[in-house]
């Protein structure tokens, strides 16, 4: 049974690491999951926003009895310092619904004393624009924001589970990506509809061109990362090695 369970919200952000691993699909509170697993992780793509990501983690603990839960995913840079493509591993998580704080297990880890270890998370309920980037750093403290890592952090706590938090940054913090948000809808990205809005806007075309580009560097950043330093070393006390190879994300 895989130690390590990962909870991402949409199968892109993954697609470099589990393309190959084996699909298991199994119910759970009355909905159908599907699960990525290999010999030492399992995954679960649950869908966009906070809700959908407590109902994955839910289901992977369930089903998986994990040793470790991980919130992997893509991350909006909330400060100039964090640059597309940076793999940041936040010591805290907060969610912002309510101000509650999620201390990370990268503080008992040898990367605790990198600075992208020392960084803090705000999870909110909607894709964040610049403005709101903004006002989330001076609120919170906060160097990134995502939907979901607060929810895979509020289940591992109901579940005495270590925790960590692995984001790539895609957009960095004067990327406007407010208009998104109309196309989510029940955790998943409407692209084809997307597609149809961006037709007749061309002035919009090349940001989307260099939002997918970015998105594609994230995601690549971050499965190397999860694959070299979270599934194949022991990064937290406890957590098993692994014997799969793989290398670094580079931003070139």
């Amino acid at each position: 049974m895989p130690k390590i369970a990962i909870v991402a919200a949409i199968e892109r952000e993954l697609s470099p690491l589990i393309r190959s691993w084996r699909l298991t699909k199994l119910e759970h509170g009355g909905r159908e999951f599907t699960f990525y697993e290999s010999d030492y992780a399992v995954a679960v793509c649950s869908g966009m926003g906070s809700e959908c990501a407590r109902r994955g983690a839910e289901a992977i603990v369930a089903n998986y009895s994990p040793e470790l839960l991980i919130s992997a995913g893509l991350a909006g840079a909330l400060v100039a310092e964090l640059h597309v493509g940076d793999s940041v591993f936040p010591a805290t998580v907060i969610d912002a619904r309510d101000g509650s704080r999620h201390e990370t297990s990268i503080r008992d880890a040898v990367l605790a004393k990198s600075p992208l270890a020392r960084t803090i998370l705000v999870s909110i309920p909607e894709v964040a624009g610049t403005a709101q980037k903004r006002q989330l750093a001076k609120s919170y403290g906060a160097h990134l924001v995502d939907m979901e890592a607060a929810s895979v952090a509020r289940a591992a706590q109901v579940h005495s589970l270590p925790f960590l938090a692995v984001k790539a940054i895609s957009d960095d913090v004067d990327f406007e990506l407010a208009e998104l948000n109309r196309f989510i809808r029940n955790g998943q990205f409407e692209t084809k509809l997307f597609g149809l809005y961006l037709l007749p806007r061309p002035w919009l075309w090349l940001k989307m061109i260099r939002l997918a580009r970015n998105t594609r560097l994230a995601s690549h950043n971050l499965c190397s990362w999860l694959r070299e330093s979270a599934l194949t070393n022991t990064i937290v006390p406890g957590t098993p090695k692994s014997t799969s190879e793989g290398t670094r994300g580079s931003k070139t």
